[in-house]
């Protein structure tokens, strides 16, 4: 029995887009349909590399390609919420949200919320976790090969100038951007939870140390985990001047992993087996967002055709977000913040409507 076809159209057309693209492609029973972006150059490089209609208004988009069945949000990850919640509402098409997904919990929980009234379903994409380092991680952890998990340690140290900040009006804001943790370190703390467990309690630093932005571009934590394990946090992006490092290390009882290599895709160190380094580590010297989202792309289709579970869920989802906010919390109160109270930041996702009307595309079919 042949697969039924998804169609699948893109909002915004920065550098991830184009990675989304070439795993919707990749994917049998995904086609892509159309890419959208208010900048006309950067929707026509995609649309002249994937052969498909580009658009710079998402609502005409929707008009001349009603047969949309899932929507990619690749914008700013401040407009994430708002666009997702008009796709949701005005158009009835699932979301695939690109990270951090939602800059707050709040949103996040209004979004889920609203898709599971209409039916409709949001795809977080957390790519990292399904790296071969990662996952051959994972099956030690689960499996008892590393033992009990002691300490763990994440470390990136990549270089963001002032010029990257300077790009776009969005970078470097708490409104629409967050700093290192939330825009470089999400996927690590996330992995903090998908390899260690829930995370009890954080203590954080944050400081601004190599730009000139609002946000954090360097933090420091410990944390320490429910089941009584500890880990340290090290995320900068004043390195200088090229990025070195994306890394985590987990000491268990019976023995030591470390992940490496630029996004946490070579197994540097598997003392259970040092012969699976080389197995279990890719080459990202191509592409720095690796080869998650092909497996995330096939269990999107799955999951719309066949009701097969997401990769991610709502709560997996919901539970990064705020340990996110976790941080930025114990940094605002110079104190130890328990996870569990679901706390969240009063600067992380703080709107900034000046920014907003800046990726904002009006209904111009509505004004006619």
């Amino acid at each position: 029995m042949s697969l039924r076809e998804y169609n699948v159209a893109i909002i915004g057309c920065g550098r991830i887009a184009g990675h989304n693209a070439r795993a919707i492609l990749a994917t049998s029973g995904l086609k892509l349909v159309a890419i959208c972006d208010l900048i006309e150059a950067n929707a026509k490089e995609y649309s002249d590399e994937f052969s498909v209609p580009n658009y710079l208004n998402y609502h005409q988009m929707f008009k001349m390609h009603p047969s949309i069945d899932a929507v990619v949000i690749a914008t700013p990850s401040g407009m994430h919420f708002e666009h997702t919640m008009e796709v949701l509402t005005k158009y009835k098409k699932h979301v695939i949200v690109e990270k951090p997904t939602f800059l707050t919990t709040t949103r996040l929980n209004r979004a889920y919320d609203t898709a599971e009234r209409l039916g409709l379903k949001i795809f977080p994409v957390f790519q990292n976790r399904f790296n071969l380092a990662v996952q051959k991680v994972k099956n030690a952890i689960d499996s008892g090969e590393l033992g009990n998990i002691q300490i763990m340690s994440v470390r990136v140290r990549w270089c963001r100038p002032q010029r990257y900040y300077d790009l776009s009006q969005w970078r470097g804001t708490y409104s629409h951007d967050g700093g290192a943790l939330t825009n470089q370190g999400i996927h690590h703390v996330d992995l903090l939870r998908y390899l260690g467990g829930e995370v009890e309690k954080v203590n954080a630093t944050m400081r601004t140390l190599g730009v000139n932005i609002e946000v954090e571009d360097s933090v420091v934590a410990t944390l320490s985990y429910k089941t009584g394990n500890i880990a340290s946090l090290e995320v900068t992006t004043a390195a200088r001047p090229l990025d070195f490092e994306a890394s985590i290390s987990i000491i268990g009882s019976e023995g030591l992993a470390q992940i490496g290599g630029i996004a946490v895709n070579e197994l540097q160190v598997f003392t259970p087996d040092p012969e699976a380094c080389k197995i279990y580590s890719e080459d990202f010297s191509g592409c720095v967002y690796g080869n998650g989202h092909q497996l995330l792309y096939r269990s999107i289709h799955n999951s719309l055709s066949t009701q097969e579970p997401y990769l991610i869920d709502r709560s997996d989802c919901h539970q990064t977000i705020n340990l996110l906010h976790a941080f930025y919390c114990s940094d605002e109160q110079s104190n130890w913040i328990q996870v569990s109270e679901g706390r969240e930041s009063t600067r992380l996702g703080r709107p900034d409507e000046r920014i907003s009307n800046l990726y904002r595309t009006e209904d111009l079919l509505c004004l006619n």
